[in-house]
């Protein structure tokens, strides 16, 4: 347990968005994918997960780690729509809708909330992601179920102190989420073969020079001098810590970092991917639509419609 604490004080949480949402008409969104974690509870009607649909039950909650595809639909699933990640990001205000009003907040029909958030060991590493935790329900936890429920209230206000309680909240999320993983033995194999880079200090040195030099020459032989190991060494000591191979490693965080500088930055398409290494932007848009689904210009859209 004493590790798991070691971990979760190295964790950088970073709160992203909540949203009271109710759904319009039934969907299922094929490859859904993010690079944000989300917690979603379902307030009333159906949400369900996978291609056989496994339902979430109203008061329950649906964790999906950042970076993981899935299949999710949202309303009735004898007979929804089926839609592509891309058709839905680009035209979701016709499948979802809003509230911000904090008094509706688990009374509207058809409707759940959701908070989506960052948590990255020594900010670096997506922790759910590398522990390749898939996305699971949460069975009927009132403390973690209220703490969203005030996150989202919070959300709808502008009170002072509002982006410092919202943060304090987010942190309780996610420590709840690990404590629920831990109380019932979710996952274990999973974590016990996934932890253990978190303690080795080369592979910190590594983590840690990669997001500092996302734009920059981050090949095998700069990272073998960083982590003082052979050239050759590198690529197998890196996937045999982490189980992927440094160089996707490297493009997944520079794809996550554009994701940031399009919500974020009004620089332009070609300036982003430059930023995050890419001199070739067509590559990059390619390798960008091949990550996420849809096309750079889109999830720039996407963060721009209505806040749903």
């Amino acid at each position: 347990m004493e590790d798991y604490n070691k971990i979760i004080e190295s964790l950088g949480v970073k709160f992203i968005k909540a949203r009271n949402i109710r759904i319009l008409q039934p969907i299922t969104i094929k490859n859904f994918y993010d690079v944000e974690n989300t917690l979603l509870i379902l307030f009333n009607g159906d949400v369900s997960i996978g291609d056989e649909k496994i339902k979430v039950d109203v008061g329950d909650m649906l964790f999906i780690p950042g970076g993981k595809h899935v299949t999710v639909t949202y309303g009735d699933p004898t007979n929804p729509k089926i839609v592509s990640n891309e058709e839905f990001m680009t035209h979701r205000e016709s499948y979802w809708e809003g509230n911000h009003d904090p008094k509706l907040i688990g009374h509207l029909p058809n409707s759940f909330g959701y908070v989506s958030f960052e948590a990255k060991v020594f900010d670096s590493v997506n922790f759910f992601n590398s522990l390749d935790v898939p996305p699971f329900i949460i069975k009927r936890e009132e403390h973690l179920a209220t703490t969203i429920d005030q996150i989202l209230a919070e959300e709808m206000t502008d009170l002072a102190g509002k982006g410092r309680i919202i943060k304090i909240k987010t942190e309780e999320i996610v420590i709840e989420v690990v404590r629920y993983i831990l109380k019932n033995h979710l996952f274990v194999e999973q974590l016990v073969t996934n932890s253990t880079y978190f303690k080795d200090p080369r592979l910190i040195d590594i983590f840690a020079y990669i997001k500092e030099n996302l734009g920059g020459d981050l090949s095998n032989k700069v990272l073998a001098n960083v982590a003082n190991v052979s050239e050759d060494y590198v690529g197998q000591y890196f996937k045999m810590l982490t189980g992927i191979n440094p160089q996707d490693y490297i493009e997944y965080q520079r794809m996550e970092a554009a994701v940031g500088l399009l919500r974020t930055s009004k620089k332009s398409i070609r300036a982003i991917g430059a930023e995050v290494g890419y001199k070739d932007t067509a590559y990059f848009c390619r390798r960008f639509k091949m990550m996420f689904g849809i096309p750079a210009g889109k999830m720039r859209r996407r963060e721009s419609l209505m806040n749903v």
